[in-house]
């Protein structure tokens, strides 16, 4: 992408105009985030108003105050330095090339600051600067917050509320927008590049960024707060099986019988609420299947990330602006079907694509994969029921049970706890059917054993049952001992 489309995207004509917004002046914010306004307070709203109230609502606003004299508050001088920058940069400059044109925008920016004679202290440089790049470069208020690894999930509810999620709390953190438009140029900058749109006939969509990292956004009319945006970030360094056994999220015992799992071509599916960890548990057990597999890969917005070579990756599509075009989930499992995989994983099965995934995994597509939202395994059962049931075929509910019942092998429940660690609470076999009513066997469960420091303890224990399906096993050359399932051996733990 050219810088010029960039610019078009992130600043909508900034060089015509103080506020950078298609020629129309922004006036300055005249509020604390959160706080109410002040009538009259903002010199672009009126023209004159409380100049010093002004300033120091906007010296409380940022973590240092800008005393330059050429300007009357950070934020006209930040407007001002970064459309000049503009308005300078070679607009046919290649983006991709990202270390070349920080240079040449720093350059340009400390050319600017001279020829200005603005005065600014090191840090205030270096603020005003790294803020510029990124409303250039990277997605304004939003990048510093993108490169801090330990935040894994942000979430605007529009221009002045923005909460990340770190170590499974939630926080609220002292970033703003300048406005409901300001939040929409970066919504445009994430969603263009993809040939997908929002808009008020369109007003939701899901994305990716180039990392990898999920996004929703929700505009109005949809949403009555302004541009809601939730990031779920992409992990630089994927989480490890070893890392979720040193967390306490899974035991060694639990990741060995998974291993042969999926070792041994048993269908599995992933269950859990929003945010409990699911896709992470998705691409740990994937890491076990053996790399001369073609493996194809269906999700809505790309994020698994498989290491095996031999790996197709399809994406769904939403339709274009005359309702056209449209690749669904389902549609591209029908496809998948023709492109001779042997296993497939669906990111998440939402509606009638289930019932096309199982009967995949019950005409040799042995070892797929895929999540579901549900609280418990036997909640799981009666989703991808009535998921079946969206699929539209005219099918008894006794055709669609037996349908699961020898589709899927195991259920693997994960969940979020109150202390907001995640953990493999159930490990569970489908067994068969007795009657019309499905049967399940749990080989292990978590057991908690107390808190510490306001952090569960506790372990995936097994539960001393083996599953009726471990012929299919042992027929794939995998022995595992009886002291997995804590059977004849002593237990340690």
């Amino acid at each position: 992408m050219s810088l010029l489309r960039r610019i078009e995207q992130g600043q909508g004509g900034g060089q015509q105009g103080a506020g950078g917004n298609n020629g129309t002046p922004t006036p300055p914010p005249s509020k604390q985030p959160g706080g109410p306004a002040q009538p009259g307070s903002g010199e672009g709203a009126g023209g004159g108003g409380d100049t010093s109230r002004l300033s120091s609502l906007q010296a409380r606003r940022v973590s240092a105050p800008i005393t330059s004299p050429q300007a009357g508050s950070y934020f006209d001088l930040k407007t001002r330095v970064q459309n000049k920058l503009l308005a300078e940069i070679d607009p046919s400059m290649d983006v991709s090339r990202t270390d070349d044109v920080k240079r040449t925008i720093q350059g340009l920016f400390e050319q600017i600051l001279t020829e200005e004679n603005i005065v600014l202290s090191r840090p205030e440089r270096a603020r005003l600067f790294e803020q510029i790049a990124a409303e250039i470069l990277g997605l304004g208020p939003l990048q510093a917050l993108l490169e801090d690894d330990t935040i894994t999930e942000i979430m605007v509810n529009g221009p002045k509320n923005i909460y990340i999620e770190r170590k499974g709390k939630l926080h609220r953190v002292p970033v703003t927008f300048e406005s409901n438009e300001h939040v929409m140029r970066i919504i445009d900058r994430i969603v263009a590049p993809l040939g997908r749109r929002i808009d008020e006939s369109s007003p939701y969509v899901d994305a990716r960024l180039q990392d990898g990292s999920r996004v929703n956004a929700v505009i109005p009319p949809i949403s009555l707060i302004g541009p809601v945006l939730t990031i779920r970030k992409f992990s630089k360094n994927p989480i490890s099986i070893e890392q979720m056994i040193q967390f306490g999220s899974i035991s060694h015992e639990a990741v060995q019988f998974l291993k042969a799992c999926v070792e041994a071509r048993l269908n599995i599916v992933i269950s859990g609420g929003t945010g409990s960890g699911k896709t992470t548990l998705l691409n740990v057990l994937s890491s076990f299947i053996p790399g001369d597999e073609r493996i194809l890969t269906i999700e809505n917005a790309a994020e698994l990330q498989l290491r095996q070579e031999h790996v197709v990756t399809l994406e769904s599509r939403p339709p274009n602006i005359e309702g056209r075009g449209e690749i669904t989930i389902r549609d591209l499992v029908i496809n998948a079907l023709r492109m001779r995989p042997e296993r497939i994983i669906v990111g998440e099965c939402r509606g009638g694509e289930t019932l096309d995934m199982l009967q995949a995994m019950n005409t040799g597509h042995d070892g797929s994969m895929t999540t579901a939202h549900a609280n418990s395994p036997r909640d799981a059962i009666s989703r991808i029921e009535t998921m079946c049931l969206m699929a539209g075929m005219d099918l008894p509910v006794r055709a669609i049970r037996e349908q699961i019942a020898g589709a899927v092998d195991v259920i693997v429940q994960q969940a979020r706890m109150r202390d907001g660690s995640r953990k493999v609470t159930t490990v569970t076999e489908v067994s068969g059917m007795e009657g019309d009513v499905i049967t399940m066997t749990d080989i292990f469960t978590f057991e908690q054993t107390g808190m510490e420091n306001g952090r569960i303890i506790g372990r995936t224990r097994p539960t001393g049952l083996r599953p009726k399906f471990m012929d299919k096993i042992e027929a794939a050359g995998i022995h595992l001992p009886p002291s997995i399932f804590g059977i004849g051996e002593r237990r340690r733990y």
